[in-house]
This record gives structure tokens, C-alpha cells and sequence, in this order.
């Protein structure tokens, strides 16, 4: 990762890096997503305005959160690389990146709904409406049952080389390397991570999706 990811590097190819990963980790999944929802992909073929519409809601959505989430991520790992924190506090790197994931991703879908309702007439117009929303949204988004689903699991592509680094690191040091196979511990490890990351952000949505009043 460090070879794409370095503070050194210019901000222009750090930001093309970025794109070009977000890129590879959203499109498989929005072709999946478009597959499994039934009717979806014969709506698209059928109706350019639909098409259009969809188009617009990952360009304007879509791609803005996984880069952001992604960049966030890479520039954490960038950093903490630099500082030797990987080496030092792998507990706190994790921390912070999990942090910063769930954050963001509820923030920049606050955001992006809002702006939405604003610019485009989304939501009947509504910024309430729009901020009200996000919640049951991101509660069903695990379960890959709307869009947002998608956005979240691209962003795969950061948190797991950053998970398997740190925990990898972590296990050599511990003295694990020479018995067993660290590289593939350190794999299932970050799988059970980001799943739990996942299950986290799910049970804050459900939590705030109960809190909020009904109307």
C-alpha cells in the first residue's frame, strides 16, 4: 500500500489512486446490485430517463462517499505509516479508522440528501425529510436492499489492505510468523473487522431509525 499511498506523494496522483480504486471496488457491485434487484436492470434498458436518474444518484452520491470514506482511510494509513504508529499503536490506527468510516458515512449521506432535496427537488424538496431518511436507510444498507448498500461494501477496497497491514504487523510481532500463516489469519481477521464495523453502523441506525419521531 505504501507504494500507492505515501504522504509524500502529490496530492493530484494520492487523489487519482483513490479514484481509480473506488472506481474498481464501486462498479463490480453496482452491476451486482443492478442484477439482483428484480426489474431494476430491465427498467434501466427500457427507460432512458430512469437511466439518467440512476446515473446521477452514483455520480452525485455514490462516487463522492466511497472516495471520501477511501481517501480518509488511505490518508490514515499514509500517516500513521509515516509516524511508525502501524508499529506502535496498531489498536489506535484501527480505532481511529473505524471511527472515522462510521462517521463519515452517516455525515456524507446527511450531506449528500440534503443537497439533493436542494439542488435536484429530491425528498419532495424537504431537507427534514431528507435528513430523516438517512437512518432507516443505512439500517437496511447491510443487507444490501438499497443502494447505499453498494457504497458501503466499496469501500472494502481501503479497509481491508489497511485492517490486514495493521493486524499482520501486529501478529509478527507477537511472535506468531514462524507457527502460522500470518498473511491469511491477518485476512479473515479484517473480514470479521469490517463485518463488525458494519454491524455497528447498522445497530446506530436502527438505534436513531427508533428514536426519531414518527410522523
Amino acid at each position: 500500500m505504501q507504494r500507492f499511498f505515501a504522504l509524500d506523494m502529490p496530492f493530484l496522483r494520492f487523489a487519482r489512486n483513490t479514484m481509480l480504486l473506488s472506481l474498481a471496488g464501486l462498479t463490480p457491485l453496482l452491476v451486482l446490485f443492478v442484477t439482483l434487484t428484480p426489474g431494476f436492470a430491465s427498467a434501466l434498458s427500457e427507460s432512458g430517463q430512469a437511466l439518467g436518474r440512476f446515473l446521477r444518484q452514483v455520480i452525485t452520491n455514490g462516487l463522492p462517499i466511497v472516495f471520501v470514506m477511501n481517501f480518509l482511510a488511505f490518508f490514515l494509513y499514509a500517516s500513521t505509516e509515516a509516524r511508525g504508529d502501524l508499529e506502535r499503536r496498531p489498536g489506535l490506527t484501527l480505532f481511529l479508522d473505524i471511527s472515522a468510516r462510521i462517521i463519515s458515512f452517516i455525515a456524507l449521506h446527511i450531506l449528500i440528501y440534503v443537497l439533493s432535496a436542494d439542488w435536484f427537488g429530491s425528498f419532495g424538496g424537504s431537507r427534514a425529510t431528507a435528513v430523516r431518511v438517512v437512518a432507516p436507510t443505512l439500517a437496511r444498507s447491510a443487507f444490501f436492499e438499497n443502494i447505499s448498500g453498494v457504497y458501503l461494501y466499496a469501500t472494502l477496497v481501503s479497509a481491508i489492505p489497511l485492517y490486514v497491514t495493521v493486524i499482520q504487523r501486529w501478529l509478527t510481532e507477537a511472535g506468531l510468523a514462524a507457527h502460522r500463516p500470518v498473511r491469511g489469519i491477518a485476512v479473515a481477521l479484517s473480514l470479521m473487522l469490517f463485518g463488525g464495523v458494519v454491524a455497528l453502523l447498522t445497530g446506530i441506525a436502527y438505534l436513531v431509525t427508533e428514536l426519531q419521531p414518527t410522523r
